[in-house]
């Protein structure tokens, strides 16, 4: 059959609704991003039993996108211990940076889903993390043009 007599798809068919991508890195989380992950679970659990209910298809596909994402997601959740420490930047570890700008901000590395910078929490596997993480108070880290100098480490 001609290709000119096959309809295009228009957004709503399930097809157009490729999974999430997953992260090729581990999926270290505290405590805190576990209960996240598993809220997002059930969300996306109750989304799906409303969208197939509905009969809605594209509704159905979409939460059974997010079912696959966040169940893969709970099942690789590496759950990490807390901090004991504060004489080095560890998973879980809040830091103080003064950049060279003058900018003073404070990150805990945290995992990639609990990531949300504008409420002060960095994935551990952004550059800024991974530059900072094994300093301790005084070291100072470049990350791409901008520089920083670490002020405090709590847990």
């Amino acid at each position: 059959m001609s290709r000119a007599f096959v309809r295009e798809g228009d957004g709503d068919d399930p097809g157009d609704f490729p999974d999430r991508l997953i992260s090729e890195h581990r999926n270290l989380v505290t405590a805190a991003g576990l209960a996240q992950i598993e809220a997002e679970l059930l969300r996306a659990q109750a989304g799906h039993a409303l969208a197939h209910a509905a009969d809605d298809r594209s509704a159905t596909a979409r939460a059974e996108r997010d079912l696959r994402y966040w169940a893969q997601r709970r099942s690789s959740a590496e759950v990490m211990p807390k901090p004991v420490g504060a004489s080095e930047v560890h998973f879980g570890t809040a830091v103080t940076i003064v950049r060279d700008d003058g900018r003073r901000q404070t990150f805990r590395l945290v995992g990639e889903d609990e990531a949300d910078p504008s409420t002060g929490t960095l994935s551990y596997v952004s550059p800024l993390a991974q530059a900072l993480l094994g300093k301790s108070v005084g070291d100072g880290v470049q990350v791409g043009a901008n520089g920083a100098r670490i002020v405090a480490i709590d847990v």
